[in-house]
């Protein structure tokens, strides 16, 4: 899994339940509102250790839940697919009339759904 910011805050959406609330708002703050370790330390009063220490073992604890579970990386499986499907029955709604337009539109409002 590629290590960027999106992956760290998918991390965190899918699995931050899992971590202490320490390790959850230490990892929060450094990656989905970009805090520095000096910053997260003072706003929770403890030392710049203590934050990379969490935020280590909340990245350690995260990586190795997916690496059993695989869920982000068929949640992403599963998004990548529905992309294709939903360009897919927009070439068939161009090409069409009728019900099968009104059929690939359904597909499309469905698809839409899900993705919200």
């Amino acid at each position: 899994m590629e290590e960027s910011r999106w992956t760290q805050s998918m991390l965190l959406d899918f699995y931050g339940e899992l971590l202490t609330d320490k390790q959850r708002e230490c990892f929060d703050l450094h990656y989905n509102e970009d805090l520095s370790l000096s910053e997260i330390a003072d706003q929770l009063g403890i030392s710049r250790q203590g934050v990379w220490d969490n935020i280590r073992r909340a990245e350690a604890s995260m990586k190795e839940i997916e690496e059993k579970t695989g869920l982000i990386r068929r949640f992403e499986g599963t998004r990548r697919a529905l992309e294709a499907i939903h360009k897919q029955a927009e070439q068939i709604g161009e090409l069409t009339e009728g019900s099968a337009k009104g059929l690939a539109l359904q597909i499309i409002r469905e698809i839409d759904r899900l993705e919200e």
